[in-house]
């Protein structure tokens, strides 16, 4: 009776044994499960993230090409599409308690209209939601700089060139903006926010000697 007791025990304390490890084999299993649930839900997050800063990369490209034409279908003028302080969001003000209203533009063809249509492209005004224009990137404004003024000096005949800048407020921090880069510096606290994407516009002299 004695050994058949001693066994009996040790098949019990077996049994235990087994439920135990299988508990701790269910936790290990459940931690390992969240922690990759949680990576996934980060990864998730990057690439909304990064899918954002494409779209609004892709609008800012849209916007610059924009003002290029317009600088180049209007050669004559182009030394008045220079721009003092940055168009779009006003500046430097940031976005009060109500959005920006896209402005009514001259009906006539010009430097007044095309600025005035480039401000409101950069408002987002292509796209509503309702009192919020919403079809650009976050914060975004536009720059034409002067690089190199024309000389149509005889012998000379340098072409004019300009600097077409945009630049929007990124959702993470990044590298800043090469210093050459002045449009809309420290308007997004951070510069390290501060998105911009250029190309420069020759204006040639075609009848210059």
């Amino acid at each position: 009776m004695l050994i058949a007791k001693q066994k009996y025990c040790s098949r019990a304390d077996s049994h235990q044994s087994e439920r135990g490890t299988t508990i701790i084999e269910v936790l290990v299993t459940v931690v390992i499960l969240t922690i990759g649930l949680l990576g996934l839900a980060g990864l998730q997050g990057q690439m909304l993230f990064a899918e954002l800063e494409s779209y609004q990369r892709a609008q800012a490209v849209l916007l610059m090409n924009d003002m290029a034409d317009r600088i180049t279908s209007n050669r004559a003028a182009a030394a008045t599409y220079i721009t003092t302080t940055p168009l779009g969001t006003p500046y430097p003000t940031p976005s009060a308690a109500s959005p920006p209203q896209p402005a009514t533009c001259p009906a006539t063809a010009g430097v007044a209209k095309d600025n005035c249509e480039w401000g409101n492209a950069l408002l987002g005004a292509s796209e509503r939601k309702g009192t919020a224009s919403v079809g650009a990137m976050v914060d975004a404004r536009g720059c034409v700089q002067l690089v190199t003024a024309e000389n149509a000096a005889a012998g000379v005949c340098t072409p004019g060139v300009y600097l077409v800048t945009v630049v929007w407020q990124g959702s993470n921090l990044t590298t800043a903006p090469n210093a050459s880069v002045t449009c809309g510096k420290d308007y997004y606290g951070d510069d390290r926010y501060r998105r911009a994407i250029t190309t420069r516009v020759s204006v040639g002299l075609p009848t210059c000697q």
